[in-house]
């Protein structure tokens, strides 16, 4: 009896809109796991595949790690482990799990690709970039090697490697959007941003369907102090990708800098549709509320920031100055009190005097 177990895990690492592939996903076909030599390994695998299909990593993982003490020297085993213990987020239990793999089987650059996504992560990025680098010295012609190492390095600072990793990718594939995402972060994260504008407007040519490459594009525009050409490019992003909350927010706060409060709300509002916990557009809801002094409103923002952000002092702060102007005392005193108390947990004694001094005017 053959079991099968597929190694491809949804999702990718995220880094300024650059992704690294996940395990063995461009392979369209599945790791088989070898026959197992006894009926009791050939049973645990069997049933580790029935939980795995099942979605019960817990107890697939439980079954392949019995499996594993039975049969030491299965590198595939250790890499169905790491498979499990990434799809649960235990990143560093899984790149020990396919250490032991490539141990056992040291030319699979897939596991060592595997190993690479794992460190990186955990955090690791300098386990995470050898990892990689041992991947493309077993296997040059797989790019998702080389897009693993752009990212990790980039992590790193290690600006010139990346761009050496960008040419080297661009050799295996001329038109590799992320190439092109990983050489603009390069130059941006470098500030060369005269270099980077340059770039990104070929690539945005090149990649017009590219929300991340518009985004980066609105970046460099934003550093030269180009709002309108900025936000242009930000809207355009939105266009491609219009359910990101992150692109509604930056549209937000470059319509708040021009002084379109209305445009800035409607941007942030939309933010919120996508992603409803997304601190830092509520927040500047309600700041913009209080300062057209419609407290009304800010009251509801802020207590809807004090809902998904309860430990920020400021989110009472502005809530009690709101219900102070509405003179609703003693819901005012409460939310100073509330702020009162975090100020102190954070040893800020200017706010902390300052929320007395009310408390004191209200009392």
């Amino acid at each position: 009896m053959r079991v099968q177990v597929s190694l491809s895990i949804i999702g990718g690492l995220l880094l300024v809109g650059l992704t690294i592939v996940s395990p063995l996903a461009a392979q369209t076909n599945s790791v088989v796991i070898s026959q197992a030599n006894n009926q009791q390994l050939e049973d645990l695998l069997r049933q580790g595949k029935e939980y795995l299909d099942a979605g019960d990593y817990a107890n697939a993982l439980v079954r392949y790690q019995q499996a594993a003490n039975l049969d030491k020297s299965n590198a595939r085993i250790f890499s169905g482990i790491g498979y499990l213990q990434a799809l649960q987020n235990n990143y560093a239990a899984a790149a020990a799990a396919y250490q032991q793999a490539v141990t056992i089987e040291p030319s699979n650059a897939e596991f060592y690709y595997a190993l690479g996504y794992s460190w990186a992560n955990a955090g690791d990025n300098v386990k995470a970039a050898a990892a990689y680098q041992q991947a493309i010295a077993i296997d040059p012609g797989n790019i998702n090697n080389y897009l693993g190492l752009g990212v990790v390095l980039l992590r790193q600072g290690d600006y010139e490697r990346v761009i050496d990793t960008y040419y080297r990718i661009l050799t295996l594939e001329p038109d590799n959007q992320e190439a092109y995402q990983i050489m603009s972060t390069a130059l941006i994260k470098q500030e060369r941003y005269e270099e980077a504008l340059d770039f990104l407007q070929t690539a945005t040519q090149k990649f017009p369907g590219s929300s991340d490459l518009q985004l980066q594009l609105a970046t460099v525009l934003f550093s030269q102090g180009e709002l309108k050409t900025g936000l242009q490019a930000l809207q355009k992003a939105e266009q491609l990708e219009p359910n990101n909350a992150l692109i509604h927010l930056k549209i937000g706060k470059v319509l708040q800098l021009q002084g379109d409060g209305e445009g800035a709300l409607k941007a942030y509002n939309q933010a919120l549709i996508f992603k409803p916990d997304l601190i830092e557009a509520q927040q500047e809801i309600g700041k913009i509320y209080f300062n057209e002094q419609d407290y009304l409103q800010a009251i509801i923002a802020y207590r809807r920031l004090t809902e998904i952000d309860p430990k920020n002092p400021d989110a009472y702060y502005y809530l009690g100055m709101s219900l102070k102007a509405r003179e609703r005392k003693e819901e005012a005193i409460s939310a100073f009190q509330q702020a009162l108390e975090l100020y102190q947990n954070q040893g800020d004694k200017q706010e902390v005097e300052k929320v007395n001094a009310l408390l004191q005017e209200l009392n």
